[in-house]
């Protein structure tokens, strides 16, 4: 079944940090009237990258994730720069995170958040023939890097230090792209 999008009758903007809040006045196709809030990052996006030591062998990486205050276990990801392409974003963040370049990037799809009230888009990068190099990052402290099977997928799923969702989504989607 395909809608047409609601009408925007106005919207009231707040700026908080790194995020602009807007509250929409929103009239649905049926007539009814809604106030809908979302939230948009500023900047230029952001990638979740997928590093291919070997065939078989992802590089995962630990780091603190203040959300939570814990150590978390995940992919490379990060801001996209002011003209960076995902690719270019990708190789960067893969440098300073986890102390390797690639020499093939390939951007698989987009991936939301929240979409219901976010607008924040990460664009997943798979990358392969990886090569040592390092770039200084923005991280306080050095990212343990953990390499971890593809076919021991269902054991990472399962650990209490693996829980974001684009990791999660990103591995899935990438083990399968490799397959076909």
């Amino acid at each position: 079944m395909s809608r047409r999008l609601p009408t925007i009758h106005n919207i009231v903007t707040d700026d908080s940090g790194p995020y602009r809040v807007e509250h929409l006045d929103l009239e649905f196709s049926n007539g009814e009237r809604r106030r809908f809030q979302r939230l948009h990052g500023r900047g230029h996006g952001a990638v979740v990258v997928v590093p291919m030591l070997d065939d078989e062998t992802v590089l995962l990486v630990r780091e603190y994730a203040a959300g939570l205050h814990r150590y978390e276990l995940g992919l490379v990801k990060g801001r996209i720069d002011a003209g960076e392409t995902p690719s270019q974003a990708a190789d960067r963040e893969l440098k300073e995170e986890a102390g390797y370049g690639a020499r093939s990037l390939t951007v698989l799809r987009e991936l939301t958040l929240a979409p219901t009230y976010m607008s924040h888009a990460t664009h997943l990068v798979l990358a392969r023939e990886l090569y040592p190099e390092r770039l200084a990052g923005d991280e306080p402290e050095p990212l343990e890097v953990v390499p971890w099977r593809l076919d021991a997928l269902h054991e990472l799923i399962l650990r209490d230090d693996f829980s974001e969702g684009r990791s999660i989504a990103a591995l899935f989607i990438a083990r399968e792209w490799l397959r076909t």
